[in-house]
């Protein structure tokens, strides 16, 4: 028995070239067989993972931080200006007084509920007037040559707290303006002098331009004579007036920071003319806050100026001016007068509307009283630009006219 089989004898009976032609066609079924596509497997169930660009990753993790950050940012400024907001609400709502005791036998209880505010130290007369304004009064101007003209006799503010500000105000200092030989008992002069209005502005603080009060400056009817000789001279020995180009000469000096404060100081200290100061808070405010903000200019133009503010002495001054405010409150609407003699001498007083015009004392020194002047009018940043603005104005009018016509009569 042959071990071929009946397929190999006839592949043995072909001819050699036929064979290896069966053989390459034989390969050629196999391995189109071996070679299919094995049987898809059944889907998944995941889809497919798309790989994420790093730059694509680093954009976005950037803007989180972004978005983030500019949370923090808003919480914060939603903070600050939550707290300005309640900062400005207190100091907005008035307090009233506390109301008197009904009875004796709640009145200790009553007391000791609040703390007594400081008493003045004064012995001047309640009845004594600190400013007469007489509101039948009319003033008139008349410039050389021209015609009366009749003004109101008061100025507005700007501010609804504090809507006007008198025109005129009479004033005298008891104490100050005492007549004596320095033997004999003096003699009281009670003449009130009469002031002039030259300018105000309003004193804000922050950038919310918060109004803490007005400042007026006035300048006494006998003496505008010598504070137009005094500017005048500035700009020419020899005139009596200035002209356009001389007055436009003149406001840029006041309003240079080194030709304003070397004006006034001159003005001031030589020219012996009595001026006033008359704020009034437009919201409750206290005297140390009042005293600090003066102090604060005192002492910057002390380190300015160390070989005229440097010297013991007026280091002595400065304390004694700093004790003049060590007291209570100042309430809205309330009255406080600086007033400035010929010879710079400073005196203030206060009016709470309850027990009258009180005295809280005074400083000698000049130099006090010139570098509180200074602080409104010259430098280059000033306590209230509009009051120097409109001081400004109020001068140029003054030497617009021949030394001695300024004119005030009171009909």
């Amino acid at each position: 028995m042959s071990l071929f089989t009946p397929s190999a004898r006839i592949l043995r009976g072909l001819g050699p070239h036929l064979r290896k032609t069966q053989c390459v066609r034989t390969h050629a079924q196999f391995r189109t067989l071996t070679t299919k596509p094995p049987l898809s497997s059944p889907a998944s169930s995941e889809p497919p993972r798309t790989r994420l660009d790093p730059i694509i990753l680093h954009r976005l993790e950037a803007e989180r931080r972004a978005y983030y950050k500019r949370r923090s940012y808003y919480a914060a400024a939603g903070f600050v200006f939550g707290m300005i907001a309640i900062l400005v609400t207190a100091i907005q709502i008035p307090i009233d007084p506390p109301s008197e005791p009904s009875s004796t036998s709640d009145s200790s209880s009553t007391t000791s509920s609040f703390i007594k505010p400081t008493k003045l130290d004064s012995g001047r007369r309640v009845d004594d007037p600190l400013v007469v304004l007489g509101r039948e009064r009319k003033v008139v101007v008349q410039k050389l040559g021209e015609e009366p003209e009749e003004k109101v006799d008061v100025v507005h503010t700007g501010t609804s707290t504090v809507p006007t500000f008198p025109r005129i105000l009479d004033f005298y200092d008891d104490e100050r303006e005492a007549l004596g030989n320095g033997t004999a008992p003096a003699v009281l002069d009670d003449r009130l002098v009469e002031y002039q209005l030259v300018g105000l502005g309003i004193r804000t603080v922050s950038f919310l331009g918060i109004e803490v009060y007005v400042v007026g400056m006035y300048v006494a009817t006998d003496d505008i004579a010598a504070l137009q000789r005094g500017l005048v001279r500035m700009i020419d020995p020899v005139a009596s007036t200035l002209v356009a180009g001389e007055k436009e000469q003149l406001k840029g000096k006041l309003f240079d920071a080194e030709e304003g404060t070397r004006v006034w100081s001159t003005v001031l200290k030589e020219g012996g003319i009595r001026t006033l100061l008359r704020i009034v808070p437009t919201r409750n405010t206290d005297f140390h806050h009042l005293r600090d903000g003066w102090v604060r200019s005192i002492t910057a133009r002390a380190v300015a100026d160390k070989e005229q503010y440097g010297d013991e002495a007026f280091g002595d001054a400065v304390r004694e001016f700093k004790g003049l405010f060590n007291r209570g409150s100042v309430p809205k609407q309330k009255e406080l007068l600086l007033s400035r003699d010929k010879k710079g001498r400073l005196a203030v007083w206060y009016d709470d509307g309850k027990n009258g015009a009180q005295r809280l004392g005074d400083v000698h020194d000049e130099r006090i009283s010139r570098a509180v002047w200074l602080n409104y009018l010259a430098g280059k940043t000033v306590a209230s630009e509009g009051a120097r603005k409109n001081i400004v104005e109020g001068i140029m009018e003054f030497v617009e006219r021949p030394v001695g016509t300024v004119a005030t009569q009171v009909v």
